[in-house]
């Protein structure tokens, strides 16, 4: 073996994990834009077909993110820390499952009406998808990391909105006054929706301590 060889082995793959990341917030900006559409659709044999394409979605993603843990398993140098790949990956991929889960909440709750709460947890999960969608694609050349910056903070505070809207949620459920078996549906959804706003912010908390660490 040549020295020029031996020594592409331990190079990084064409920066493989910018690429996957990125195809994993392509996925999840995806995800996002069809179930905010799904919570406006009037119609809900309509509503139903586009909460059932997110399984489709949640799949894709799944195969992304086990590609990058291949390539964190076989690859000896990466562009930032293993563990924060690893958790950067696992954060993005439960996105991904609790937006699903949400999605099979309604379907198997047969949820008709959607209410402002859950429409304004769509909205906040897809602003928050989109802002993680920027960071990651700016992680690629660290150049505008005031940006990336941004993106945290905003997510941040869109986890505190989501907080403060299943308290408001709840509160409202609880008093008026709900036939009991909605109200343990909603209050299931509501948490779900909560969850996955947890989960950009756990992302979000990943991409700071990138840019600390390697900016």
């Amino acid at each position: 073996m040549g020295l020029g060889s031996f020594v592409k082995i331990f190079l990084p793959k064409d920066k493989v994990f910018y690429s996957l990341f990125e195809e994993v917030v392509n996925n999840l900006k995806n995800m996002s834009e069809i179930f905010i559409k799904a919570m406006n659709e009037t119609d809900y044999n309509r509503r139903l077909e586009l909460l059932k394409s997110l399984d489709e979605w949640e799949s894709r993603n799944d195969e992304v993110t086990h590609k990058i843990f291949i390539e964190l398993g076989s690859n000896f140098i990466t562009p930032f820390d293993r563990e924060d790949i690893h958790y950067l990956a696992t954060a993005l991929d439960d996105i991904a499952d609790f937006m699903w889960g949400s999605a099979k909440r309604m379907m198997n709750y047969g949820i008709e009406d959607i209410d402002d709460v859950t429409k304004k947890f769509a909205d906040i999960i897809n602003r928050a998808v989109l802002s993680l969608h920027t960071g990651i694609h700016e992680l690629r050349n660290m150049k505008n990391l005031r940006a990336v910056t941004e993106v945290c903070v905003n997510v941040n505070s869109l986890e505190n909105e989501g907080d403060d809207l299943l308290d408001k949620g709840m509160v409202q459920l609880f008093s008026t006054g709900t036939n009991p078996i909605e109200v343990i549906k909603k209050k299931d959804l509501y948490q779900m929706l909560e969850t996955v706003t947890d989960k950009c912010e756990d992302a979000a908390n990943v991409i700071e301590s990138i840019i600390i660490k390697y900016a």
